[in-house]
């Protein structure tokens, strides 16, 4: 696998990469007591979200890749000890903008689905 954006981000928190191809991706993530709210082990939803939008940006896999929305629907709660599963799919490419697919699941059941509208830049979206 050769990934070519967010080196840096925390695997444990936003999900390991095991598997990355041409506009495709998928990434594993186990949730963490550390990611639940209350007593009932309620994951918060960023992370699951945290999860989609890496997912999103290896699907793309350009240095300068930066999300610009996206719609999604959480369908199913998760809980912490769940181990879930991302995928994302280039759906299209019109210049810098691409829009991307993605579903998480947990087993075969979708937890969370949405598109992402991602944008490749010239240089690093802070880069003066």
């Amino acid at each position: 696998m050769n990934i070519s954006t967010h080196n840096n981000i925390d695997q444990e928190l936003c999900g390991k990469p095991i598997e990355l191809s041409d506009g495709f991706c998928r990434i594993a993530l186990l949730t963490t007591e550390r990611m639940s709210v209350d007593d009932y082990h309620l994951v918060h939803g960023g992370f699951v979200f945290g999860l989609a939008d890496h997912a999103a940006m290896l699907a793309v896999n350009d240095p300068n890749v930066v999300l610009g929305s996206a719609s999604v629907t959480f369908t199913k709660p998760v809980r912490s000890g769940e181990s879930l599963i991302a995928e994302a799919l280039v759906k299209s490419t019109e210049g810098k903008k691409q829009k991307v697919f993605v579903k998480v699941l947990r087993h075969r059941e979708v937890v969370f689905e949405g598109e992402f509208v991602c944008f490749t830049l010239k240089k690093h979206v802070l880069d003066a």
